[in-house]
């Protein structure tokens, strides 16, 4: 259990690198993580999505595409400052975790 909340916060980030660089729908990041190892559900990643929109890290909106209503997300300025400190302390972290003894 330790070790999917170890995973989860590197998705979070993931998530918001994405989401950063360009819009981002549900399916697209599942088939990115899954490229990177991670295999997550479907009650595992939108839930995670919801809760990165609910606390102002991404903003969604819909489009209709072959008709079907397809939600979009992108991050918002909030989620992009909390990138940017995120890779500061993923710098700090690494450097000091594979730092020669």
């Amino acid at each position: 259990m330790l070790e999917r909340e170890f995973f989860l916060g590197f998705i979070k980030v993931h998530i918001l690198y994405h989401a950063s660089r360009g819009t981002i729908c549900g399916t697209e990041i599942a088939e990115e993580l899954t490229r990177h190892g991670y295999s997550l559900s479907p009650g595992t990643l939108y839930p995670t999505l919801h809760r990165l929109e609910r606390d102002g890290y991404l903003e969604s909106g819909s489009e209709v595409i072959y008709g079907r209503v397809r939600k979009y997300y992108r991050a918002t300025v909030e989620g992009r400052l909390a990138l940017e400190q995120a890779r500061e302390k993923i710098r700090e972290l690494i450097s000091e975790v594979f730092e020669e003894e």
